[in-house]
C-alpha cells in the first residue's frame, strides 16, 4: 500500500504519519514551493529513516511511499520527483529505473543504492536520473537539497527540450516558406527582373502578398503582384495558392481575359471566410511588340519609369477579387522608348503616414520618391529596397503590412 508521511528523512526521531496524508505545514519552513515525492521503496525500515530525514529538516516536502513498481505505477501522477529503491521484488537495477523513467516522464527521478551498489548510481544518472544518493550516507539537508535541485534539473532539462523542439519547428517552418517564396521562371536576357519582398508577421516569412513572373514564348512575360487582405498565417496561405494557381493558369495558356476570373473562383472556394477578398495586378509583355496589357482588381497601378519621368499606368482600377465577379478591364500600355522600368507593387509599401497627421504616402507619394533626384544615384536592383527605407523614414518606424514589389526593367531605362 502507499502511506503518507510527514516530511522526509534518515535520522532516528519517530515519524508522526498524517492521516490525511501528505505533510503539514511547519510555521518555520522557509519560503519555496511545495514538492509531491514518491519514494518506491520495499525496507520499511529505510522507508522510516526517508520520512524522518525529511521530517527533521522542515523540507515542504510530501512525501508518498510505494513498496513495488506495480504499486508506484497507481501513484505516480502529479508527483515532482521519484525516490526510487534500484532493488525491489518486482523490478532490479537499471530495469526498474527505465520503466520509472516511461512512466513518469515528466517527473524528476533519484536513485537510491547501497554503498556496495554506488557504481550503480552513475550508471543511472548516464541512463536519465537526475542524481542518485547513497545509503547511510545522507543526512536530512542533503536530502532535501538533492531532491530539489533534481526537481530543478528536470525542469531545466524539459525547457531545453522544448526550446529545442520549437527551434526544429521554426527552422522547419523557415524551410517551408522559403521554399514557398516565387522563382521567376524567364530565360529571356531582355529585361532584367528585380524583386523585392517582406512579410509584416514577426519573424515570419511569407506573408499575404505574393508575386511572380512567368515567361512563356520568347517575347512574351506575365507578371502578378497580389494582396490577400489580411495579415496572419491563413491569409499567407492563400497568397501562395493564388500565386500557384495563376501560374498554373498561364503555363496552361488561358487565354489572357479569363485568367483572373479562374484566379478569383479559386480565392472564393478557398477562403476560410467570406470577407476575405485579394487585390491584383498582372501585366502581360510583347516583348517583340515593346507593349504591355495591363490589369488590374482593386490595386494602386504601375509606375512607369522612362526617360527621366515617373507617371502611374492610367489602368482602370477594378473591382476587388472575391467581392462580385466581374472581368477586369484591361489597358493597353505602349512604352515610347525601348529603355524603361515598370514598378508593381503592393500596398504595404504606400500607406505609410508621411508625417504626424493620417495623410499617407499613396500612389502620388511614391511618385514624387522616385522622381527624388536621390533615387537617381540608386542602382536599379537596389531601388525597391531603397523606396522601402524611404517610406520608412516618412513614417517615422518600420512599415505595418506586408510589401511586394516587381521592378521590370528593360535597357535600363528610368
Amino acid at each position: 500500500m502507499t502511506r503518507p508521511y510527514r516530511g522526509t528523512g534518515l535520522a532516528g526521531s519517530p515519524v508522526v504519519p498524517y492521516p490525511h496524508g501528505g505533510l503539514g505545514r511547519h510555521p518555520n519552513l522557509p519560503p519555496g514551493e511545495r514538492l509531491r515525492v514518491l519514494l518506491v521503496e520495499d525496507d520499511e525500515g529505510d522507508a522510516f529513516l526517508v520520512g524522518e530525514l525529511l521530517a527533521e529538516t522542515n523540507s515542504m516536502i510530501d512525501l508518498l511511499v510505494a513498496t513495488s513498481l506495480s504499486e508506484a505505477r497507481q501513484r505516480v501522477m502529479g508527483v515532482d520527483c521519484v525516490l526510487l529503491d534500484l532493488g525491489l521484488p518486482d523490478a532490479q537495477g537499471l530495469d526498474g529505473l527505465r520503466a520509472v523513467l516511461e512512466m513518469a516522464s515528466g517527473a524528476a527521478v533519484c536513485v537510491l543504492t547501497g554503498r556496495s551498489d554506488e557504481h550503480l548510481g552513475i550508471v543511472a544518472v548516464a541512463e536519465g536520473a537526475q542524481d542518485y544518493l547513497v545509503k547511510g550516507q545522507v543526512d536530512g539537508v542533503l536530502l532535501t537539497r538533492a531532491l530539489r535541485y533534481a526537481v530543478e534539473r528536470k525542469r531545466a532539462d524539459e525547457n531545453a527540450r522544448r526550446l529545442r523542439e520549437v527551434e526544429l519547428r521554426q527552422a522547419e517552418s523557415a524551410r517551408l516558406e522559403r521554399g514557398l517564396l516565387p522563382q521567376p521562371l524567364m530565360t529571356t536576357d531582355q529585361v532584367a527582373v528585380h524583386a523585392f519582398y517582406r512579410p509584416g508577421r514577426h519573424a515570419a516569412l511569407i506573408g499575404g502578398d505574393f508575386y511572380d513572373v512567368v515567361q512563356t514564348r520568347p517575347d512574351r512575360l506575365d507578371l502578378i503582384v497580389g494582396d490577400v487582405c489580411g495579415h496572419g498565417a491563413d491569409e499567407a496561405a492563400l497568397g501562395v495558392e493564388l500565386r500557384v494557381a495563376w501560374r498554373a493558369l498561364i503555363l496552361a495558356g488561358v487565354p489572357d481575359d479569363e485568367v483572373l476570373p479562374a484566379l478569383e473562383q479559386v480565392l472564393m472556394s478557398e477562403r476560410r471566410l467570406q470577407e476575405i477578398f485579394a487585390t491584383v495586378a498582372t501585366a502581360r509583355l510583347d516583348l517583340d511588340a515593346n507593349r504591355a496589357t495591363v490589369r488590374l482588381a482593386g490595386h494602386p497601378p504601375p509606375l512607369l519609369l522612362s526617360r527621366g519621368r515617373v507617371a502611374p499606368v492610367p489602368a482602370p482600377g477594378g473591382l476587388l477579387l472575391g467581392v462580385r465577379p466581374r472581368r477586369p478591364v484591361a489597358y493597353d500600355l505602349e512604352f515610347e522608348a525601348d529603355d524603361w522600368s515598370l514598378l508593381m507593387y503592393t500596398d504595404g509599401l504606400i500607406e505609410g503616414r508621411i508625417g504626424e497627421g493620417d495623410e499617407r504616402l499613396d500612389v502620388p507619394g511614391l511618385n514624387d520618391l522616385i522622381a527624388e533626384p536621390a533615387s537617381r544615384q540608386v542602382p536599379l536592383p537596389e531601388l525597391p529596397a531603397w523606396l522601402v527605407g524611404r517610406a520608412e523614414q516618412l513614417n517615422g518606424g518600420p512599415l505595418a503590412d506586408d510589401v511586394a514589389m516587381l521592378l521590370l526593367s528593360r535597357g535600363g531605362g528610368r
